[in-house]
């Protein structure tokens, strides 16, 4: 069934967006041969969340991903989440895995297609295999990064009486055979005229208008996609050109793609400047810090009483705690990090100042991932604390003890529990009277928004937190 009958029979179509439908349909076949995979117009049907394909084309060369045609057939919400998403709400969707009519997995590229209302009228997909993607990675990356340009930048070029999207920022020229420019989007002659050419872009040689010092004849002998960045006065750009091929195969013009970067190029200068600057803010934070931890040992070896020497080295044990992570984010200059990192860092600090007579082990084990470093710190500084407490009053007159700690990560919740084979004690007594764990407590449901819970018993102690992934 053809394009026309199909939005007759299960759209509420008029006769002009059907028509603007047929007039994008005419060039699939360039873009599934652009993009090296399977290229399809889906609308959605008189029932909500269920679109139909009335367009398709496979590329002419390269394995498709389907043995059959799949035109007149029905995409579920549940199957092809990204086409339904960009029918309903106008907007592209990129890079989203979907399930095939013959129940393949592939990865999908999704664009609307409007009509002269700004209304969606369709959307254009381009799937391609993820195994495939996986194989060739790194072809397959810049195959996709330019098909996202040629299915949206495409779309607007042959929909010449409909105004430019307001997400499409790239211009696109396009080259016959003999390297003369025939056709230009707004974007590309916006682009030019700012660079200072004033004449009519239209039927200039390619050698004229390339702004890497490429040449036509150079282009025209390889198959190959083409990518490079060139700046031109206060502008970046990035440019890339794509062959054409006729119905045989042969060479039959040039695509060329430019995209100003020039705010990302700005964006990832200042990203840097920021590392650098964060590095160095971390960097003296922890040597403050470290300051600190030396002034008060300074002041334990002086004094002569046992509470206090006991107090200033559970407040050196928490300066360096928090030390570690700074000592981390100055490495990397980004503020996140890995909250294992931190604990195991932190923790390994308290075990580095032990003077016990028992041989205490330590095991960490759990997930790895990334938190801000506001979290990571008061995370490290409670674990901390419960270790500090174990190794404290846990192992008393023993040779040998162990501590555990567990990290899972959740989704909305992640939880750490720490846990040692000691004597145990009276939990609800030992809460109230200590300083330590009324830290712990306060910390944990008034700055991660978790709960505590701590149980003890004569084979050992486990402590247990939780906290929220993201900060309020």
């Amino acid at each position: 069934m053809k394009l026309r009958q199909l939005c007759e029979t299960h759209t509420c179509l008029n006769e002009n967006d059907i028509i603007q439908l047929e007039k994008v349909a005419e060039q699939l076949q360039l873009m599934a041969d652009l993009s090296g995979g399977d290229i399809f117009i889906d609308v959605m049907t008189r029932e909500a969340g269920v679109a139909v394909v009335v367009a398709e084309a496979k590329p002419s060369q390269g394995k498709s991903n389907y043995q059959r045609s799949v035109v007149g057939e029905l995409a579920y919400r549940h199957h092809e989440p990204a086409a339904i998403r960009t029918l309903e709400i106008g907007m592209p969707t990129r890079d989203l895995r979907a399930i095939t009519q013959e129940e393949q997995r592939v990865r999908q590229h999704v664009v609307p297609i409007f009509n002269e209302a700004k209304e969606t009228i369709g959307c254009l997909i381009m799937e391609n295999d993820i195994s495939q993607a996986e194989k060739e990675n790194a072809q397959m990356k810049m195959l996709t990064e330019t098909t996202e340009q040629l299915t949206e930048t495409l779309v607007d070029t042959l929909q010449e009486d409909i105004l430019l999207q307001p997400y499409l920022n790239d211009g696109i020229v396009v080259f016959n055979g003999k390297g003369i420019s025939q056709k230009m989007n707004p974007v590309a002659t916006r682009m030019y005229r700012y660079l200072g050419y004033q004449e009519e872009l239209v039927g200039i040689p390619f050698d004229n208008l390339a702004l890497d010092g490429s040449r036509f004849k150079e282009l025209a002998e390889t198959i190959h996609l083409k990518t490079s960045e060139i700046k031109r006065g206060d502008m970046m750009m990035e440019v890339k050109y794509a062959p054409l091929s006729d119905e045989k195969d042969h060479f039959s013009g040039l695509l060329m793609i430019v995209k100003d970067i020039t705010e990302e190029k700005n964006i990832e200068r200042k990203l840097i400047t920021k590392s650098v600057a964060m590095k160095e803010i971390h960097h003296r934070v922890k040597n403050n810090l470290q300051t600190i931890a030396s002034l008060l040992r300074l002041q334990s070896r002086r004094t002569d009483s046992q509470k206090a020497k006991q107090a200033l080295e559970d407040s050196i044990s928490r300066v360096i705690s928090i030390s570690a992570t700074h000592e981390i984010l100055a490495q990397s200059g980004v503020d996140e990090v890995d909250l294992r990192t931190i604990i195991e860092r932190a923790v390994s600090n308290t075990f580095g100042s032990l003077e016990e007579d028992c041989e205490i082990s330590l095991k960490i084990t759990g997930s790895r991932f990334q938190v801000s470093s506001d979290l990571a710190t008061t995370v490290a500084l409670i674990v901390n604390e419960l270790v500090q407490n174990s190794m404290k009053y846990a192992f008393r007159e023993r040779e040998k003890g162990l501590i555990e700690i567990n990290i899972e990560k959740g989704i909305m919740y992640s939880s750490v529990v720490v846990r040692d084979d000691g004597f145990g004690f009276d939990a609800e007594t030992s809460t109230s009277g200590s300083l330590g764990l009324s830290i712990v407590k306060s910390m944990v449901e008034e700055k991660l928004k978790g709960r505590f819970t701590l149980v003890s018993t004569e084979g050992g102690t486990k402590a247990m937190f939780d906290f929220k992934m993201t900060s309020e």
